[in-house]
């Protein structure tokens, strides 16, 4: 059964007390990934370049290898790119989102149900 992104469960992934990795972060490596660049990715999401840094630090300090890679500006201007590592972490963070929709999608109909019209 499809479930549009309002309808979809949010997972977050705990460890500890930090967030190792959940939709915000994942769709700012999508968006680094897309543009090459943490402030272009934040301005697309609506961010603030330090809020993006932030995160992109969180979660080169979280994982074992590092998500997003800078370089320094130059003659050809710098850039930033996610990492294999990323790319793993990406792909399964999108499958346990799947999962975790086709286990409660009768349960979220249901829900939604109960609403004062549509979710959002």
């Amino acid at each position: 059964m499809a479930t549009s992104r309002e309808t979809t469960p949010r997972l977050r992934i705990l460890l500890g007390a930090a967030v190792a990795l959940g939709p915000g972060k994942a769709d700012l490596l999508e968006a680094i990934g897309r543009t090459g660049s943490i402030s272009a990715a934040a301005r697309e999401m609506n961010m603030s370049y330090r809020r993006a840094w932030t995160l992109v630090e969180a979660m080169n300090r979280d994982f074992r290898e590092p998500l997003v890679e800078t370089s320094a500006g130059g003659a050809g201007g710098g850039g930033t790119r996610i990492t294999e590592a990323a790319r793993d972490v990406l792909d399964r963070y999108r499958a346990m989102e799947e999962k975790a929709a086709d286990a409660v999608a009768d349960e979220i109909a249901d829900f939604t149900a109960l609403l004062n019209g549509p979710p959002g």
